[in-house]
Formats: structure tokens, sequence, C-alpha cells
């Protein structure tokens, strides 16, 4: 076992302060017995500057007295310190960069973030390599920094390449950072993530009310957000700091989890990858080109029986999905739309293909196969080799059939074709696919995500509606509760034939989670270089 910690601190504008608290908490880090902690992001300075010059004047530089002390006090305690600073480069470049010394105070590896968020475009240059695993005695590490963990592709690219133990330093005053974006890394990828976020002002005191004003939100929600944690490889948190104040996350961990990628039924996250389909992701520069979907349509998780799908269709539904391989026949699903202007997805069996079904009133609209293996249906031999998208009078839908769902590549591939909605036929069978992993493929990429499936025995789902509020960049028709780019997520009941809710095409063409960061457009190509490098699926060793 090995004791970690994730370490939450205020830092502002005097360096001298700053690393006085960072040198209190790596000392109260090694108080607890910790062999490795993480500190936040920007450790030295508050990611606020008057301009570029300013930013590079404030950032450290190797060797100098805060890294120095950095790295002597992780001699002293004989342990791993990860920290994120700003970094004036020799080139020029001023980056926010991640680090980690070595018990003996050596610097291991440095990580340059790849995904500036806001304000940091106008005043830091982003990383043009992809972070490094770090090979130590405590195991395979991985660093990546705050928005880097908003999209899924530095920590996914991480775990392809062996990493255990993703170590991420946060910035970030966004409540949706701990309930969401901090787990779902853990559990899609199945490794352990560590996580240090800020407390405190995140933006100069002095300035904090007229921002905040100008926002239109409370000075308080400009404030580091906490909650700092330590999770396990299926999500779920084994230490959380709290919300608000110096605080210390401690856990042993067994890293050796994290070389464990199956699912249940045995299918394996990592090798059932097809990085070969996820080369558009490279090519493709993710910029919105198609029309505006409707402001809103009607979306219905359902089970499998005639009479539900006829009342819902018949109650003006325009999406109704259906759990995967339903016993109930296709015409049988098409007489029940009959009359009604509602389209339902189902999937079949088609010889050695898993297929999903698009269906209206006049029969099959559009077919689309499974396109990943699967332990769960040995059968499946003939998997698909593209992800389609269907274009519907209220919108740009795209099919992601059974476990398709488990991989952020697929909904990927359907953000940067411009779909609006995903429909998810699946099984889910671990807990976080659908309260982090839907959540999150929402999210990420701007999608409406409906999602139907049975567990032991019971109609499972929810629907993920993208709310109109989203990006303190645009104006918002309620008042800012912390929450950036969390979906509306209404779940099916236990013991329910369904459940309904409006979703909204129209809002997935707002993919700026900040000025000047497309979560789409903005994907790290280094690390999605990597991720496509990388062939861990079966077929393409």
């Amino acid at each position: 076992m090995t004791r970690v910690a994730a370490a939450q601190l205020a830092a502002g504008t005097d360096v001298a302060v700053n690393l006085s608290a960072c040198l209190r908490m790596i000392d109260r880090a090694a108080d607890a017995g910790a062999e490795l902690v993480v500190l936040p992001e920007f450790c030295n300075h508050l990611s606020w500057y008057a301009d570029r010059a300013h930013a590079r004047r404030m950032a450290c530089r190797p060797g100098d007295p805060f890294l120095t002390s950095v790295a002597e006090s992780a001699t002293r305690h004989r342990m791993y310190v990860k920290i994120g600073v700003t970094l004036a480069r020799p080139d020029g470049a001023t980056t926010g960069t991640s680090l980690l010394y070595s018990p003996e105070g050596v610097l291991l590896g440095e990580s340059d973030k790849q995904v500036l968020m806001g304000a940091e475009n106008d005043y830091l240059d982003p990383g043009t390599r992809d972070s490094p695993v770090i090979d130590t005695p405590i195991g395979r590490i991985g660093m990546y920094a705050c928005m880097e963990g908003v999209v899924n592709e530095v920590a996914r690219s991480l775990a392809v390449r062996g990493a255990q133990l993703l170590l991420n330093s946060l910035n970030s005053f966004a409540t949706d950072e701990a309930s969401l974006h901090i787990p779902v890394r853990a559990a899609e990828n199945k490794v352990w993530v560590v996580a240090a976020n800020k407390v405190g002002p995140l933006l100069p005191e002095a300035q904090l009310p007229a921002i905040a004003a100008k926002l239109g939100v409370p000075p308080h929600r400009l404030h580091g957000a906490g909650e700092s944690q330590i999770v396990a490889p299926d999500g779920i948190p084994v230490a959380l700091a709290a919300a608000t104040g110096e605080d210390l996350a401690v856990a042993d961990i067994d890293v050796t989890r994290a070389d464990d990628k199956r699912r249940p039924d045995g299918t394996d996250v990592l090798a059932a990858r097809r990085p070969s389909l996820y080369m558009p992701l490279r090519a493709a520069d993710g910029a919105r080109v198609a029309a505006v979907g409707a402001a809103e349509a009607n979306a219905a998780v359902c089970a499998a029986h005639a009479g539900s799908i006829a009342q819902r269709a018949a109650d003006g539904t325009d999406l109704i999905v259906l759990p995967e391989l339903t016993d109930l026949p296709v015409d049988a699903i098409v007489t029940a739309l009959h009359g009604t202007g509602a389209y339902a997805v189902t999937t079949v069996r088609d010889g050695g293909a898993h297929v999903g079904l698009l269906l209206d009133a006049g029969g099959v609209v559009a077919r689309q196969a499974q396109l990943h293996p699967t332990a769960r249906h040995p059968w499946l031999t003939d998997p698909g080799d593209d992800l389609a998208i269907i274009d519907l009078a209220w919108g740009r839908i795209a099919l992601v059939i059974g476990d398709d769902a488990l991989f952020p590549e697929t909904f990927r591939l359907a953000a940067i074709r411009d779909a609006d909605v995903a429909a998810v036929p699946c099984t889910p069978t671990e807990n976080w696919e659908l309260s982090l992993g839907l959540a999150e493929r929402s999210a990420e990429n701007r999608l409406n995500v409906v999602a139907a499936g049975v567990r032991d025995g019971e109609l499972t789902g929810a629907i993920y509606a993208l709310s109109p509020d989203f990006t303190l960049w645009t104006a918002w028709s309620g008042p800012f509760t912390g929450v950036i780019s969390h979906p509306e997520v209404t779940t099916v009941r236990p013991g329910s034939d369904g459940v309904r809710a409006t979703i909204r095409p129209a809002q997935a063409v707002n993919r700026m989670v900040s000025k000047g960061t497309d979560l789409v457009a903005g994907r790290p190509r280094p690390a999605l270089n990597a991720m496509t490098a990388y062939a861990t699926t079966l077929s393409e060793q």
C-alpha cells in the first residue's frame, strides 16, 4: 500500500506567501505519513495578470528559490511532490506546468498544460508535447492540470500508455470538478486519480467584486471550490477534503488495482479500443459547421412494451430510446409509432453484428453497427467501421450502440461531426457508467444523451439534457450555482416503465466553456496523437 495526499491551499499575488503555504501543506502531508503529495495548479501566482509580460515576470524558472525550496522539502521528507506552477521557458514561452519531484529532490518529469482555460489563453502558451508517463518505485505516474481533466484526451493518453496513478492539479471554482470531471477520469480508465484543487479567491481580491459584477456571479463563486480528493479506479472517492479552507485528503492505496481494466463481464476497456477508428479526431478541426437544431425536443427512455411506446409517441415524444436487444419485434415497435412523428431506437443481432436501428412509423430510417468488441457479446465478430450522423427535423443524431457507450472516443466522433443528440441503447453493469460516464460524455462534447438499459431485470437509464446556462461568457437565465458543464439529468425511477424530459439540440452549438476555450475544437493534439498511435486493441496489436 502507498499513502498519498491531495493538499488544497489558497495562492494569491505574493509569491513568498504562496511558497509558505506550499511548504506548510507539504509538511502536513509528511506528518500524515504520505509518500506522495499533490499540490494545486498555479501555486506560485494567481492565474490573472496585467499582460503576457507580467505573466512571464512572475513565472518560475528552474533552480529559482521557489522551486528549490519545494525540491528541498521533498528531500527533507523523503516524499514525492507534484506541484503546478507557471514556467518561463528559454524559448520565450510561458507555460502552466506540472512538476514531479522525487524523494531525493530530483525533477522526475514535467508536463505543460495542453488545454488552457479562459484568460489563461491571454497570458500563457499551451503545451506542445504530450504528458510523460513516469516510472517510479510507487507506480507509473501521469500528470495533468485542471482544464485538461474537463476533456478526456490527456488522461486517456496517459492511461493507454500505462499510467496507473494520475495526478491532477486544479485551479477551479467549478463545483462539477469534484462531482464529475475528477472521478470520471478514474472510472473510465480504471486508474487512481489524486486531485488537488485551490481554495480562496482565484482572482486578485481588490478586483474580485468588479470582475464578479461584470460576470454576473456572486464573488464567493470565484473562489477555489476545494474538495480535493483521491479516487479509486471504480470512480469512488476514498478521501475527500472540505469545500473551503486549507485541507488535506489522505488515503492508503493499492496502485496495482489500476492494472485490472476489466468490467464485470470481462471486457478490457482499454484493450477493446479501436485506435484506427479514431483517426478522424486528429484530422478534423472540430469547428461547428452544421445548422442549428431545434431549441427543444421531447425525449423518453422507455420499457420495451408496445403500449408504453405507443403512449409516449402519442404524447408528442420526438425520440424514444429502448434498451438494447429487446424481445419486442421491430414490426411491433413500428406499429406502436403509427400515426405519430416519433422516432424509436433499439438494437438487434444481425449475424455477427450488433446493430442499432432508428425507426419511425414507416420502418427503418437508419442502421448503426456497434464499433467495439465486448466480452458480453462473444458473437459480435463483425463490428462497424464508422459512426454515422442522421439529420432529423429537430437535430442531428448519433446512435451509440451497446458497449460503445463505454468509450469517450465514440462520443468525440459524434461531436466532431456536429451531432446534437446521442441515443444510447445499452446495458450498464457498473454504477459509474450512468452517474459519471454518460454525464461526462454529454458535458465534454456538448451533446444531449438519451440512454436506456436493463440492469438486474429492471429498466434503467437517464436523459442528459444540455443546460442553456453554460459558460460565464454567455448570459445565464438564473443565478450561477458553481456548475459549469454538468448536464441536467433525469433518471429512470426504479420500478417505472420509463421517463420523459426535454432535451435542447440547439445548445450543442455552444461549445465555448470559457473565453477562448472550445471543448471540441480545442481538443489537445499531442494527446490525440498518442491515443491514435497506441494500438491497445486486441484486433489491432
